[in-house]
């Protein structure tokens, strides 16, 4: 299979991933704000992995977890009618904290940035 159609199929599989959490009754993953941002089916279109990333400042990971892993069965079913693949993959949900990374790291920054204004401010009073 053409690597240009693996990615299209992660792509389709993200966006109706997306489509399919707003669904979810679960109250572990519909009460948090949940996004998909990434997803990397094997060739052989038996297995995906789905990263996703939670945007909510007091979230309980493990809750989260493991409601996305009570929601597969409904999630697989509704992702099979929204697709029209041969086999639909079986899901396998992995957090992604690169966004919290990244917040950390821009707030890292922010601090260090506000030390040299500081810094500097404090430089200019002494002269």
């Amino acid at each position: 299979m053409a690597n240009y159609r693996i990615n299209r199929i992660n792509e389709e599989v993200q966006k109706e991933l997306s489509t399919i959490l707003r669904e979810v009754k679960d109250p572990r993953v519909s009460c948090n704000f949940i996004s998909i941002t990434a997803v990397d089916v094997t060739p052989d279109l038996k297995f995906a992995k789905v990263y996703y990333s939670v945007v909510a400042p007091n979230h309980d990971m493990k809750d989260i977890a493991k409601g996305l892993r009570s929601a597969t069965g409904f999630i697989r079913q509704r992702l099979a009618k929204g697709l029209n693949l041969r086999q639909t993959p079986e899901l396998k949900f992995m957090y992604d904290s690169s966004a919290e990374n990244g917040a950390y790291i821009s707030k890292l920054l922010k601090s260090v940035e506000d030390s040299l204004k500081n810094s500097c401010e404090d430089g200019e009073d002494n002269e």
